[in-house]
Parts: structure tokens; sequence; C-alpha cells
């Protein structure tokens, strides 16, 4: 039997969750299930794959924070797909979604939590046990998104962890001239990379003083931020305060960050929180040393010393510390890389979130 299931989300950006819910919808085998994306807020870059894949995508198109009308909408569509399964990705759609699916008796409806949410209130946590009570289940992708919410009333029993997975890397490989070139960094300097989107929750601050240290120290580094977001203007007036563009780049938004990565020495994220980073997965999969925050979502991927280096939050001259060792030790560098390679071929397959996911909805329907 084919079942309908209904996945929504607020956007098709291009964000860690987004990129999770693109590939499942396009994996999930057609002969068990009949996939449809809702979208609460907007379209997005994603929706590329989608369409490729012949997933069809509906948007509901919410304005405002609280839009009673987007809910109404929200529901007339579900009445009108009449899914067996629903399942919502982010709070906005876990608010929406689940309670315009109880509303109309869905059979099967599933949460998912993709982040520790520091941001959140005492409202929006009374909204989350709410709603919760009407869930099968809760996904995530982390044991660290479950403690935190399980703190704040939700059972820990809900959640069902289920790591997030990363497509083989299918890129034609470019030469470390080329790499430099794209970049405009000097090919004498030491690359080191970040990747994500420029808001508070990545602490950049941290980042570009601990590049300047390292630039300090060594004077032959230049970290590399790609990535755009609120905070670009204002973190660029940072840099120009805090070091030199030479030794700190912001590189906007990029589509070849496969291809540049086996160039960088280290990868680096400063995350106050995170679920699980895909820019963290794909870094290990191309053999990069990846220098972490020491936060749940990175302990998940991250095997201090072994893959490379967690530091404490806010620490960048251990971050510098650390990088100055793994380009004082190549041999170290590669094995760590390896280490890396091997952990995320193991652990953090498309195909094994697929089917766990198969698992979670063959259990309730």
């Amino acid at each position: 039997m084919t079942r309908r299931l209904c996945l929504i989300i607020p956007t098709l950006d291009r964000g860690g969750a987004e990129k999770q819910l693109t590939l499942l919808a396009a994996g999930l085998p057609r002969d068990q299930f009949d996939p449809h994306v809702v979208l609460l807020t907007r379209d997005g870059p994603r929706r590329e794959a989608l369409d490729a894949a012949g997933i069809p995508v509906t948007l509901v198109g919410k304005r405002f924070k609280a839009d009673p009308s987007a809910y109404w909408r929200l529901k007339r569509i579900l009445r009108e797909l009449n899914p067996d399964i629903v399942h919502t990705w982010i709070f906005a759609a876990n608010s929406y979604g689940r309670a315009a699916a109880a509303a109309i008796n869905v059979p099967v409806v599933i949460g998912s939590e993709r982040c520790v949410d520091p941001w959140k209130t005492s409202r929006h946590f009374f909204i989350d046990r709410y709603l919760a009570k009407k869930s099968a289940a809760i996904t995530t992708n982390s044991s660290g998104v479950s403690d935190f919410y399980a703190a704040h009333g939700i059972p820990a029993e809900r959640f069902r962890i289920i790591p997030n997975g990363i497509q083989p890397a299918q890129v034609e490989p470019i030469d470390r001239t080329e790499a430099y070139r794209r970049l405009n960094v000097d090919p004498e300097r030491h690359l080191i990379l970040a990747v994500g989107r420029l808001w508070a929750q990545k602490r950049y601050r941290d980042l570009v003083w601990g590049g300047q240290m390292l630039g300090e120290l060594r004077r032959d580094t230049t970290l590399v931020i790609i990535g755009d977001g609120p905070q670009r203007a204002e973190l660029l007036r940072y840099r120009d305060a805090a070091t030199l563009p030479k030794r700190v780049q912001f590189a906007g938004s990029r589509s070849d960050i496969q291809q540049l990565l086996p160039h960088s020495k280290a990868f680096w994220i400063g995350s106050e929180y995170e679920g699980q980073s895909n820019a963290v997965m794909e870094a290990m999969q191309m053999g990069v040393p990846v220098v972490a925050s020491d936060i749940p979502g990175n302990r998940d991927l991250v095997i201090d010393q072994q893959t490379g280096y967690l530091r404490p939050l806010g620490d960048p001259a251990g971050f510098a510390q650390v990088t100055n060792m793994i380009i004082e030790d190549p041999d170290r560098a590669k094995a760590m890389g390896a280490a890396g390679q091997q952990r995320i071929a193991e652990h953090f397959s498309v195909s094994q979130m697929i089917r766990k996911h198969i698992e979670l909805y063959n259990e309730f329907s």
C-alpha cells in the first residue's frame, strides 16, 4: 500500500534541515510512499532538486510571525491532500503543521526538532509541549537536541534520533592553484575554511579573532568564511577593526565548496548551538580535519584528537593553537582527515537516513 506523506517546512532555503528533507523526499521508495512537500512561508533554491525528482510542492504563503490566515490555508491544503502521515520540520512548521494536522485528524503526525534552540521563550516551550502530546514521535539528528527538549518538559522517549545523511561527493576536482584563484588567496598562504549563514548562532566574531591570532602566530594563513546572512555588514566592520583582509576574508555564498575543501588545512565551526552541521559533514567527507566548538551537535560528528579537535565555546586562541598543530604535522592531519572520511561513510549515509525514516513511518502507519 502506498501511503500519502506530507512533509511541511517553512522554506526551501540552503539550510541543513531543508537539505535533509529534500534528500528524504527524493529518496523514498515510490511504491511505498507518495510524498508531497508543503512550504509554510516561501520557496527557495532547494526546490530545484524536488522538481527534478518529480516531488510536488505547495506554498502556503505565511506573511507574519502570527498569521491565522496561513493556518486556515494550510488546513485546507491538508484536507485536499488527505495525507496518511504529516511530518513537520522546524518551529514554525512544527507549530502550524501539527496543529492543522491534528485538527483534521490526520492518522499520524510527526514533528522534527533539528537544533538546540536557546532563543526559545517559555511561550515557545509551552507550544512545543502541547503539540508533542499530539505527535506520534519527534525526529531529531542529535542526542543533544533530545536532551535539550527533555530538560524543557518533552519526554525523551518521544524523540527518535536519525542522524543526517550526506551524499557521496560528485564534483569535478580542481587543483590548488585554481582553488586559490577562485578565492583570491595568495597561494603561498595556508587556507582555512568556515561555511555557514552569517548570523549570531555561528559566533563568527570568535572565528575572526581566531583567524587574527593564527595569522599573528604564523603570518602565512588565511581564514575564508563562505556564506551570507544578516550579519555580513557588521562582521566586515568587525574584521576590519580586528585584523587584516589577508588573514580573514569573506567570500559570500558559493556553489563550489566541495571543490574548495580539499585545499583547506582545516575547517572551522564555532557555533553556540547546532543540530548536526551539514557543512562539518561535507568537510569530513572531503578529508579535512575539523576544529569545532565543544557543543552537543558537533560532538556527534567530531571525535576529539581523532577526526579533528573540540575546543570550548568562545575559545579563539584554542582554535588558533590546534590549527597550528595541524599545519605543523601533515602526517597527523592526513590521518585525521582519513578518520573523518571513514566516520562519515560508516555512520552518516543518505541511505541510512532514509531507511530509518521508513522504519519510523512503518511503525505508526
